[in-house]
């Protein structure tokens, strides 16, 4: 009965927008963007560790041992995440963790671009290369950009071609 009043209370345009297939193909394209993503850069930031870790303390945001953890940490959580997208396997909780990190990712960016300090972020490991001051709106943008891929699937996480959608439906 539930179901029914649920069902009813939809207009019959959003039920159709909710339940048609290019939602899902947007979910495979969300969850192919976020996952490869995450996965790059954490294989990228797990090679070069000590790297990370200095990028991580640059920000100046967290107590010295607490960022070479989160430094140390961070791209192991990037690369599951990844591969959790990448297969989509439990798509909505990894979204709402990838969706945290990259709140976290973008409050960082702008905490140091606010404060005028540049640093290598280390998003994708080090270039070696300073930015400059204007870049760091890409950097949030683009990291916006992958937000927004999160929301989608916290949203509409079964998507086609992932092992949820084999598993559960």
């Amino acid at each position: 009965m539930a179901s029914q009043i649920d069902a009813s209370s939809r207009t019959p345009s959003t039920a159709r927008w909710h339940s048609h297939p290019v939602t899902e193909w947007i979910g495979v394209a969300a969850r192919l963007i976020l996952g490869i993503t995450y996965l790059v850069a954490g294989v990228l930031k797990a090679r070069q560790l000590e790297t990370t870790r200095m990028d991580t303390r640059a920000f100046q945001i967290l107590p010295y041992d607490v960022a070479n953890i989160w430094g140390t940490f961070m791209p192991f959580l990037e690369i599951l995440l990844g591969v959790l997208l990448i297969i989509g396997l439990l798509t909505r909780m990894t979204a709402v963790l990838g969706g945290l990190l990259m709140i976290a990712f973008i409050i960082g960016i702008a905490s140091v671009w606010s404060r005028g300090i540049i640093i290598q972020c280390g998003c994708f490991g080090s270039n070696g290369k300073l930015p400059t001051m204007s870049a760091y709106k890409w950097d949030i943008l683009r990291d916006v950009g992958l937000l927004l891929c999160a929301v989608w699937l916290v949203i509409w996480p079964r998507t086609k071609l992932s092992v949820d959608r084999a598993l559960w439906g």
